[in-house]
């Protein structure tokens, strides 16, 4: 029991001990940590304020886009809030109207995504000029919330910066028409409460509202059109057309008969070319909206066009049986004569027109078939750029390859050489130094190196960037290597009479047929590929003077190209 106190009571001071001493460590540690975060807080601060002071400079982004932009298009409204409110009022203005590369401003971007709270953060700093900056394709931020259909998002535009409904893109269209054409019911009522007259507002080739709705088929938003202004519906484009000479090239029958229900004389209205509503829908050759428009009370049938046709005739032309069976149930017949025969000048000149229009399209063709080809002869062109490198480094190892084999045969000639001197012989020389054999072999090997090391020391000095120049270093280095392959096969085969000896010249003999035979076919074969290669270039330098000297028409030229391309693109040709 005593030993076990004495253990209790050691124990217990040496824990204390060790408290004291961790908390006197403690203490001077969170003193030293203490001094190194104040430090590295300053440090920190100074690093921050001046990155806070470039950071609207610069454009992380791939788009050009600032932290902003970022910020807008993830859609962190905190994010958004806290580098508006580091920066100050001078740098806030360039800001908000900074562009990226495609003129989004962050108040484009975040209307774009239709992040409401990130529109509503930016618009407490922004003015009408900014807030009506337009990006590259036309459209500023409440035109691009129209055409996505961010209602919220138009919403918080309008409470801020009312004019911007009666903003328009380069083609005079207004958020109302963009929203018309994408069919966002919700967002046409919208406008329509905010402004009426926004239907009036025509685009540059005299569309209206209607006219986009119509022709793309939304029929609740013709309605709601229709409801808040019936007279729009007699509104023409510089075409003379309607939005009844839209819908009927369409496929919705019940848009049709909310055009009518307003005045029913609408199906009488001619464009510039005089054709009515019936004389569309036929040639568009939708029975649906020709059955609509038949059945409409008071519609002329038979009326006739500035081109003397009525809608039987127009569907008797266009192969449209159905519809033109249609038609005589309703009595309608084909136009005798023409009630306005046309002038034989505008005959004439329509003539012309068509064969303008035929030739601009061979041509256009043309261009495009040149495009083709001309694409086509860099690819080969790049081919051939591959196949030249490949020669040179192949030319470049088989050189080192032939002077090292050179080089130490020299050394290794049969027999060995004089370690003592003799009579006759010095200190290192070959036995067989004397023999003929011997003397045709030293000439030929040395041939074979030092050609070697010549193409070696070419191909790794010089660099050819163009392809004629560098077609013709490959030639003549490819042609040194033929003869550093023929030296040292003849090097070789001559070494063989020194090594059979006298008796067995026979294998010698043997030997030298076989290597012969083998060599002079190689080089013979190729001799022949490079003669049939130039003679055939020779032809397409021919071709090619023939095209340019014949003729400058477009036919000629892309026939020649053809055949260019079908002589160029080889698997195989020698060099």
């Amino acid at each position: 029991m005593e030993k076990q106190q004495s253990l209790r009571l050691g124990a217990f001071e040496k824990l204390q001990s060790f408290r004291l001493g961790a908390m006197e460590k403690q203490k001077s540690f969170r003193m030293g940590s203490l001094e190194k975060q104040k430090s590295f807080r300053l440090g920190s601060m100074d690093k921050q304020q001046s990155f806070k002071e470039r950071r609207n400079k610069e454009s992380p982004g791939k788009r050009g886009d600032t932290l902003l932009h970022l910020a807008a298009r993830a859609g962190n409204a905190v994010h958004v809030q806290g580098i508006l409110s580091d920066c100050g009022e001078s740098q806030l203005k360039e800001l908000i109207s900074k562009q990226n590369q495609d003129g989004e401003t962050a108040l484009y971007v975040a209307a774009e995504k239709g992040h409401v709270e990130v529109v509503r953060e930016i618009l407490k700093v922004s003015d009408f000029q900014s807030a009506n900056t337009k990006a590259s394709n036309s459209f500023d931020a409440f035109h691009i919330a129209a055409k996505q259909g961010h209602l919220e998002v138009l919403k918080e535009l309008l409470h801020s910066f009312p004019a911007l409904a009666m903003t328009t893109n380069s083609l005079n269209s207004t958020a109302l028409d963009t929203a018309s054409t994408q069919g966002h019911l919700d967002v046409v009522n919208l406008l329509l409460e905010t402004d009426a007259s926004l239907a009036k507002i025509a685009r540059n080739n005299g569309k209206t509202v209607l006219h986009s709705a119509a022709r793309m088929g939304h029929v609740e938003v013709v309605k709601s059109l229709l409801n808040k202004d019936p007279s729009i519906g007699l509104r023409t484009d510089k075409k003379g057309q309607t939005a009844i000479h839209m819908a009927v090239k369409g496929q919705n029958v019940e848009i049709v008969q909310e055009l009518v229900k307003p005045d029913k004389s609408i199906i009488h209205s001619e464009d510039n070319k005089g054709n009515r509503p019936l004389h569309i829908a036929t040639r568009k050759g939708n029975c649906g909206i020709v059955l609509a428009l038949l059945s409409v009370e008071g519609i002329d049938v038979n009326a006739v066009n500035k081109a003397g046709e009525t809608a039987l005739g127009i569907a008797e032309k266009c192969c449209h049986e159905e519809i033109s069976v249609v038609l005589r149930e309703f009595g309608a017949v084909v136009a005798k004569e023409q009630a306005n025969p046309p002038n034989p000048a505008k005959q004439l000149k329509q003539t012309v027109s068509d064969i303008k229009h035929d030739v601009q399209n061979q041509i256009r063709q043309t261009r495009q078939t040149q495009m083709r080809v001309q694409k086509i002869k860099k690819r080969l062109q790049k081919l051939h750029i591959g196949g030249l490198n490949n020669a040179i480094n192949s030319n470049t190892v088989v050189a080192v390859l032939i002077a090292t084999v050179a080089f130490a045969a020299i050394f290794t000639v049969p027999g060995q050489f004089v370690e003592q001197p003799e009579n006759g012989y010095t200190l290192g020389q070959a036995y067989v130094a004397n023999n003929a054999a011997f003397i045709i072999f030293l000439v030929f090997d040395s041939l074979a190196l030092f050609i070697s090391l010549a193409v070696v020391v070419v191909q790794t000095s010089l660099i050819v960037v163009e392809q004629k120049a560098k077609r013709m270093m490959v030639f003549v280095m490819n042609k040194l290597m033929w003869l550093a392959c023929l030296f040292i096969s003849v090097s070789f085969i001559s070494l063989t009479y020194v090594v059979v000896g006298h008796d067995d010249w026979w294998l010698a003999w043997s030997t030298m047929a076989i290597g012969a035979s083998i060599m002079l076919t190689t080089l013979g074969s190729m001799c022949y590929c490079i003669i049939v290669h130039r003679l055939e270039e020779k032809n397409l330098r021919n071709i090619r003077r023939a095209s340019v000297s014949r003729s400058h028409s477009w036919t000629i030229s892309v026939a020649s190209d053809s055949e260019i391309l079908n002589s160029e693109y080889k698997k195989l040709y020698a060099i």
